[in-house]
């Protein structure tokens, strides 16, 4: 037997769309499993972006020490051209705010 109050049913009906934008509870539901997906999704770019200049400080490290540059343009150019190849346009502003974190962590 259910001991939820009149109205109180409607009120997180509401609640939910309020979060989600939704009209229905159906939808609701699957833009809040849907979110729940991208937020893990975040954390492990996240994590992959951590990974990814915790080992650019390495080469920027060996190249240092050998006498090189911090920055390799070349290596740099392949990669915008990697993401814009994948991504498009998008590719490269995405691939630029990389980089932009690698460098100097030296």
């Amino acid at each position: 037997m259910s001991t939820a109050t009149p109205g109180t049913a409607a009120t997180t009906d509401r609640a939910s769309a309020d979060r989600t934008g939704a009209r229905t509870e159906e939808a609701a539901d699957v833009i809040t499993g849907a979110r729940e997906r991208i937020d893990a999704l975040d954390d492990r770019i996240i994590g992959l972006v951590q990974e990814r200049m915790a080992v650019s400080a390495v080469i920027q490290e060996a190249r240092i020490t050998s006498g090189g540059r911090r920055v390799n343009l070349s290596r740099e150019m392949e990669v915008l051209g990697h993401y814009r190849e994948a991504l498009d346009r998008p590719g490269t502003a995405l691939a630029m705010t990389l980089l932009e974190l690698c460098r100097g962590r030296v």
